[in-house]
């Protein structure tokens, strides 16, 4: 750390400002404490504290020595950003006497009574000497304090029993008010009998945020359990304790007004929460929904404690609401919608000021670390400082770590500061994962599909993609993402490219299809049917299965309304009863939906169909124990929430999902960013920079800005080679036979020379030592080929120097390995009665699933599934428990859907 001025002559000098100086590579760095640089220089020469230098016309002074450790966590910059941090030095000043104004005489014989008179009281107050016939000292007579001492009582009683089995008690604080004693707050046993482990854990922790108990500054924190695992559940049980409870006793409790603010379709199911758990007479819930209903009622009223309103409407009336007692916190569900400084809902919010804020999030982190930051400062106003500084000093050495051409400094700098903001966060971050529930609810199988594109739908894959509005599109991020959009409905089928399907399409991307088709030649526009779909035949013989064979119901998601009708058609020419809940369905009969579906027969509602974005949230489908997600969405929380739609608390059935992609096109290349977006997620929300990277892909609102031209290329290109491309990815080596055992990665060393690095000039320490700038050789010690040879290297991603990159990637892909990899073209080589067919179908363990892939045998040219990669939320002993396996009959096709 140095301090920092302007040169100067005068005696007693004062430091402007301060920073870090970073010396290196014979070089010296400087920034300022907002992680701006300042200056360079040519710099040798040892520093220690007191050293002084110059640079740009100021004068420098070493202040302390900081560790690589806390300049790479950015440990100085976060302290800076840090409001009431800053600081002004000054340089061994002793005081100067002040010059007081000359007093009148009345004033002086005023001063001289006042000093006489403390003297006499100090005299007074002397130590009195003990005598020797009494051995006791003298008292004085005067009274040295008039405050009359506190008489301790006897200890309080809480408002219930924390002895009692099972009890709740709450954390204590350490400073108790003058005169007050301290009394245990101890959630009400109407609530606590019905917490589990992991629900108890989380009342504690929201408890001791909003009470300013834990090691951080201030009284907010994210819940950010994943979706079924009761947060709605633990935030009533908090708020009840807080409007009956305070710690200290005597006093009033701590609030008097609650607010929850939500999407609108969930305020009925909050509303329904708090009448399941505390009743209609114990606590007053008031809904603003605008119909006869008045605000006054709330904030002038005593009969209601809580406030349930919805984001859209919250902005019209956050000035109403500081009106009367005001507010004294505020819970955010879903608060993944505040994930902009700018979000009007969240400026609304913050008017209210009140620093007890709650953010309710499965899914925190869902493109980008900007929304990151956006929850944090709402919750803790300050605590990452601002976002032009978190943006310097860890989104970008952050994000720039993980793309595929970093180097190795820039590696470790953004390892550093996704731990350091990890670490930073974490007292107020509470993260747990829905395998929680593998100890209270049925196991859950998840299968990935990875289906080979019909060979009509890859020919019309590869026109589409040649074509010139394409080609022209590349380098334009608006057009691009219409073009990805095109061909995640060409992967659902492409029926939904037609002329009909483009003039019923009312959206801007309707122009795009119907210019595109413009340019392909007219006889692949007469094949643009549903017979081309090889995921709407996969999913055709799977629903026949399921209904002939099981008394099981299903749940049909897709992102896009189009595939839903297509959907509904396929259903509808079938034969099959089903339901529909999407963006156009009113909110007031959505629950109704929900709750006819669960409680239904398998005869009156088969299937459910289900838009992802408009029922994704609050929607619980019990009712169905087998899930289908036809499409794939850039961002992973959309199809995790979608997909926890069925494994929810009342589930009795083995859930089992299945998610289809087209294997070699834009599908699986979205999955395999899925699964890199979560590494990021999980690298900030659990603790450490362990996991993944972003490869730039996706990472901004649309998913499309972060892409450069040859990735967009490579995002589009139809890879048609044998195998899969993920399997290889993750080096498995299990042969696609499901067996885990074998799925050992192997590891070979790069043995090219260092990229302009002269190991005769640096060694291993200098290198070690080196923060900004790598050791350079003479350009004609490198041959014109050789030079080439590298740059193609970093170009490609295969230098040495990007090895830990290659190796960071390849760490975030083995979360796959938690799946069976199976490649189901073993189905037709393998023998019937072999060994290796039954251990195939042992671990799939899905008949109406092997009932679909028997049939793809011999059937050229429809596609069918290539590879299936499986995992299942419980152990492989309980697995082998449950068999029993029913006959599957071939059978033929039912309609004329794929006529």
């Amino acid at each position: 750390m140095f301090l920092r001025r302007k040169f100067t002559t005068r005696k007693h000098k004062t430091w402007e400002d301060e920073g870090v100086l970073a010396v290196g590579g014979g070089y010296a760095s400087l920034q300022d404490l907002s992680g701006r640089n300042i200056g360079r220089i040519a710099f040798n020469n040892p520093l220690l504290v007191g050293s002084n230098l110059s640079l740009g016309g100021k004068e420098l002074e070493i202040d302390s020595i900081i560790t690589r450790e806390d300049y790479l966590a950015g440990r100085p910059f976060v302290k800076a950003g840090k409001p009431g941090q800053a600081k002004v030095h000054h340089e061994n000043i002793k005081p100067q006497a002040v010059a007081k104004p000359a007093m009148s005489i009345q004033a002086q014989m005023k001063a001289q009574m006042l000093k006489e008179k403390q003297d006499a009281k100090k005299t007074l107050n002397v130590a009195v000497p003990i005598t020797k016939v009494t051995n006791t000292a003298f008292k004085t007579p005067v009274v040295g304090s008039t405050v009359t001492p506190q008489v301790v009582g006897p200890k309080p009683m809480p408002r219930h029993n924390p002895e009692e089995p099972n009890a709740l008690v709450m954390k204590t604080p350490k400073k108790v008010p003058k005169g007050k004693q301290i009394v245990d707050v101890v959630l009400d046993p109407i609530l606590s009998k019905h917490l589990r482990d992991h629900q108890r854990e989380g009342v504690k922790f929201l408890y001791e945020c909003v009470m300013g108990l834990r090691e951080f500054d201030g009284e907010g924190c994210i819940l950010a359990d994943e979706m079924g695992l009761g947060k709605t559940l633990q935030t009533i049980a908090l708020l009840w304790t807080l409007l009956k409870q305070n710690p200290i006793h005597g006093e009033p409790p701590v609030i008097r007004k609650a607010l929850i603010v939500c999407p609108v379709t969930l305020i009925s199911n909050w509303q329904k929460e708090f009448r399941k758990w505390l009743g209609n007479e114990r606590i007053g819930v008031f809904v603003a929904d605008g119909k006869k209903t008045r605000l006054t009622d709330f904030t002038m009223g005593k009969s209601y404690n809580v406030m349930i309103i919805g984001y859209e409407r919250l902005r019209t009336v956050a000035e109403d609401l500081n009106k009367g007692s005001g507010i004294d916190i505020v819970i955010a569900d879903e608060g993944h919608r505040l994930k902009t400084v700018q979000n009007k809902s969240a400026q609304a919010i913050q008017s209210l000021n009140t620093t007890k804020r709650i953010i309710l999030s499965g899914t925190p982190i869902q493109n980008d670390l900007s929304e990151f930051f956006s929850m944090v400062n709402f919750v803790n106003d300050g605590l990452l400082g601002t976002y032009k500084a978190f943006m310097k000093n860890f989104e970008t050495p952050i994000v720039r770590s993980r793309q595929p051409n970093a180097i190795t400094k820039d590696i470790e700098l953004g390892e550093a500061r996704s731990e350091e903001l990890a670490e930073t966060t974490s007292p107020f971050i509470l993260r747990r994962t829905a395998d929680i529930l593998s100890n209270y609810l049925p196991p859950k199988s998840e299968y990935v599909l990875f289906c080979n594109p019909t060979p009509v739908q890859a020919n019309i894959y590869r026109h589409v993609v040649a074509s010139p509005m394409f080609q022209s599109a590349l380098g334009n991020s608006e057009s691009a993402l219409q073009l990805i959009t095109i061909l995640k409905k060409l992967c659902n089928s492409p029926s939904l490219l037609s002329k009909k399907a483009a003039s019923a399409d009312q959206t801007s991307n309707s122009t795009s299809v119907t210019n595109l088709l413009a340019t392909l030649p007219p006889d692949l526009l007469k094949v643009f049917g549903n017979g081309a779909s090889t995921k709407i035949r996969i999913l055709d013989e799977l629903l026949h299965k399921i209904r002939c064979h099981t008394d099981e119901k299903v749940v049909l998601v897709s992102n896009y309304t189009s595939t839903l009708d297509l959907l509904q058609t396929l259903l509808t020419s079938t034969g099959l009863p089903f339901l529909r809940l999407d963006g156009s369905t009113p909110a007031k009969q959505r629950q109704a939906l929900v709750d006819e579906f669960n409680r239904g027969s398998t005869r009156s509602h088969f299937a459910f169909l289900l838009s992802a974005k408009a029922g994704g949230l609050g929607i619980n489908l019990i009712g169905a124990s087998r899930l289908i997600l036809f499409d794939v969405d850039w961002n992973p929380a959309t199809d995790d929430q979608a997909m926890a739609r069925i494994h929810r608390e009342g589930q009795k059935r083995h859930c089992k999902i299945y998610r289809f992609l087209v294997k070699g096109c834009l599908e699986e290349r979205i999955w395999q960013r899925q699964v890199v977006k979560r590494g990021l997620a999980d690298s900030i929300l659990e603790g450490g920079g362990g996991a993944g990277g972003s490869g730039g892909g996706g990472s901004s609102k649309n998913g499309v800005a972060q892409f450069s031209v040859e990735e967009l290329r490579d995002l589009f290109r139809l890879d048609e080679s044998e195998g899969l491309r993920t399997h290889e990815l993750i080096g498995c080596l299990c042969g696609g036979s499901g067996n885990a055992a074998d799925s050992t990665a192997s590891k070979q060393e790069d043995e090219d020379q260092p990229y302009f690095v002269d190991d005769s000039v640096a060694s291993e320490n200098e290198e070690d030592e080196l923060l900004d700038m790598p050791a350079l050789i003479k350009a004609s010690r490198l041959s014109n080929a050789a030079i080439e040879e590298q740059e193609r290297k970093i170009s490609s991603g295969t230098h040495h120097l990007q090895a830990n990159v290659r190796k960071k990637q390849e760490q975030n892909m083995q979360s796959l390995m938690q799946y069976a990899h199976i490649n189901t073209s073993q189905f037709s080589k393998l023998e019937e009665d072999s060994e290796e067919l039954e251990q195939m179908e042992e671990i799939i363990d899905d008949d109406c699933l092997i009932g679909v892939l028997r049939r793809e045998e011999g059937e050229a040219g429809v596609g069918g599934v290539a590879y299936i990669f499986k995992k299942t939320s419980r152990s492989k002993a309980e697995q082998a428990g449950e068999k029993g396996r029913v006959e599957i009959k071939e059978e033929g096709t039912r309609s004329s859907f794929f006529k």
